[in-house]
């Protein structure tokens, strides 16, 4: 019960963020004007690639994101959905397709939740993807949620012994307890063991009647998808892949560190920076004057649930600062540019790459970082709201 009035209290509370959030954006419009578009920086492919050509193999992994929630038990088969390449795919002379990189893709098959346990699925097909760049290539690329039948077999036998065993032990110490020692002795232990017998039964008719966990893969989570082509791509040059940067006189700011953490209610949202900051220019920042946008221009500003080590303070001309800020985003594997505000008139300033940044951040750190996308399953969770 207290779970619940908790969540309908967090519930009315992102609604009201939510409002505020939209009547501020609309009194700032003018802030995201033309923020995170692709300009064609590039005159020709001399600046886009090295002129080396190497293979996207059969069998790679693409790791990719959803752009929309693809529901095992809504969904129907041949529906068309967009997912997004989260890491850069290198071969052994370079990036051939690099973070960004929108697939196409389609519902093969789906199925909801059953009863004796059986767990919903989806089959995915995928048919082009399409480079920043412009590019639009063919492959052929599958993920499924489907666990191979021997598993899955496995998994409900395995569930339903438990559920019959369950059963047993509960009808046993019943009867115990109903009837007593004495009766049990009496009876040579045929009283526990029909008692056994009755619990199990009704353990073996509970698990006749389960349902299995509906699928669902909402954006965010990562998938794999292996591919079943060989490609030839061309090598992209480093440069190309860097993200627009905008830098104001005076302010240097650097990212020295990048890590993804969960938020206090086991959200995986929070992204936490090493920043070192100089301020040589006129201006005093605090934390209310920089945030987090995203390439879809959602505005995300420094959180309390994360490190608060630079949230309060001043950064006046003159000074030299070094700490760690977190910003709540609505999905981590976007691009983000943290950027600084004039705070008289609320526009931009300086924009700095976080994708940029994180290109520099050593291999240790971003291991862990992907270690927390591992997902074992992608079932829906149970429902608070569901009295």
């Amino acid at each position: 019960m207290y779970k619940k009035i908790f969540a309908k209290l967090l519930v009315l509370a992102y609604i009201l963020s939510s409002f505020l959030s939209i009547a501020y954006c609309a009194t700032t419009s003018e802030i995201f004007q033309g923020h995170a578009e692709k300009a064609n920086r590039f005159k020709d492919q001399s600046e886009l690639f090295t002129g080396r050509v190497d293979t996207l193999d059969k069998k790679d992994v693409l790791i990719m994101t959803v752009s929309q929630v693809l529901d095992g038990s809504s969904s129907q088969e041949g529906d068309e959905f967009f997912a997004e390449v989260t890491n850069d795919v290198s071969g052994e002379g370079g990036v051939i397709i690099p973070a960004g990189t929108v697939a196409h893709g389609k519902i093969r098959q789906s199925s909801g939740s059953r009863r004796l346990g059986r767990d919903g699925w989806i089959d995915l097909d995928f048919d082009y993807i399409m480079t920043p760049d412009g590019r639009e290539i063919p492959i052929e690329g599958k993920m499924s949620t489907k666990l191979h039948p021997l598993a899955a077999a496995g998994k409900i036998v395995a569930t339903d012994v438990g559920y019959t065993a369950a059963g047993g032990v509960i009808g046993g110490l019943v009867a115990l307890n109903m009837l007593g020692l004495e009766a049990a002795i009496a009876s040579n232990g045929y009283t526990v063991a029909g008692g056994a017998a009755v619990g199990g039964t009704i353990g073996l008719c509970a698990s006749l009647y389960r349902k299995g966990k509906d699928v669902l893969i909402a954006p965010g989570d990562e998938i794999r998808v292996k591919i079943n082509t060989s490609i030839p791509l061309p090598v992209y040059k480093e440069t190309a892949l860097l993200q627009h940067e905008m830098q104001y006189e005076g302010l240097t700011i650097k990212i020295n560190n990048i890590t993804y953490e969960k938020d206090p209610f086991g959200e995986l949202n929070t992204i936490t920076m090493s920043l070192s900051i100089t301020n040589m220019s006129k201006m005093t920042f605090s934390s209310f004057d920089f945030a987090l946008v995203n390439d879809y221009n959602s505005v995300f500003h420094p959180s309390i649930f994360g490190d608060t080590t630079l949230l309060f303070q001043q950064i006046k001309p003159g000074d030299r600062v070094a700490g760690k800020i977190s910003f709540s985003v609505d999905n981590i594997k976007r691009k983000f540019w943290l950027t600084f505000y004039d705070r008289k008139n609320r526009k931009p300033v300086a924009k700095i790459s976080v994708d940029n940044a994180y290109r520099k951040v050593s291999d240790k750190i971003k291991k862990k970082n992907a270690k927390l996308f591992r997902k074992k399953n992608y079932y829906k969770e149970d429902d608070p709201f569901d009295i």
